[in-house]
């Protein structure tokens, strides 16, 4: 499998975290599938593939295999935290650990147009991705003017600056809301409850941490960097959102 990203659109960046292409290229079979592992990121994306209907797929609260059966290219928008409701208008806590058709979402003559002008033509990666880019300005230019200081974009600056490690609580008190007016709202902008989000911000970090090569393996050491109580919560959350161990990533 290959997968690369690029930025987006001037225009959609304060929106776009990236555009992304993959392809499933060696031979495959429904016996034996090409599969590989999708960890939590706190985004939402927008999927085309060949052969079959575009579809969005809501924040994750773990990992999930993803089979392939046979060779498939794909073309996505992955949005920022908070975003992707301006492009699909709707809420986008019903969107979380599952997957909605673009048909429903945008009409079916908007997917179908779209389908057909990505797939019936050889194209190459970047053309695609410039036909996508140009729906989503579209519809950016058609959407209603959004608050930018929007409670959940407000708290996902601050969640992000902490690198997921603030409580609920001292995140309520510094935007000045309940926590219970906090996590509704927190739910219908971004996807997830506050605490998940948070959960999910700090493990990204901890993997990457992980991943440099000037670590060490000290899971203690690392559990401290990234604001863990201790290791054993550190390890918790690989368990749950990556099914493994940080050893084995």
């Amino acid at each position: 499998m290959t997968y690369r990203e690029y930025p987006p659109h001037p225009a959609l960046r304060a929106h776009v975290a990236c555009m992304w292409t993959a392809r499933v290229t060696a031979p495959v079979s429904a016996a034996a599938p090409h599969v590989h592992r999708v960890l939590p990121d706190n985004c939402i994306d927008i999927l085309w593939q060949d052969g079959r209907q575009a579809f969005a797929v809501g924040m994750m609260s773990a990992s999930f295999l993803v089979p392939a059966a046979r060779p498939v290219r794909t073309v996505a928008v992955r949005f920022k935290p908070g975003a992707a409701g301006l492009f699909l208008g709707m809420p986008l806590h019903p969107l979380t650990d599952a997957r909605a058709e673009i048909a429903g979402l945008w009409g079916r003559a908007t997917a179908d147009r779209l389908d057909d002008a990505l797939w019936t033509h050889e194209l190459t990666d970047r053309q695609r991705i410039a036909l996508v880019e140009r729906e989503l300005l579209r519809r950016l230019a058609d959407a209603p003017l959004s608050s930018p200081g929007s409670l959940g974009l407000h708290a996902v600056a601050a969640i992000e600056a902490a690198h997921g490690a603030m409580p609920v609580e001292a995140l309520a008190g510094t935007l000045r809301v309940s926590r219970q007016h906090l996590a509704l709202q927190f739910r219908q902008q971004v996807g997830l409850t506050p605490k998940l989000f948070a959960r999910i911000c700090r493990f990204r970090r901890a993997l990457a941490l992980l991943r440099e090569p000037s670590r060490d393996g000290n899971l203690a050491a690392l559990a401290t960097d990234c604001g863990y109580f201790d290791q054993s919560h550190l390890i918790r959350d690989f368990r749950d959102f990556a099914d493994g161990t940080p050893g084995g990533l």
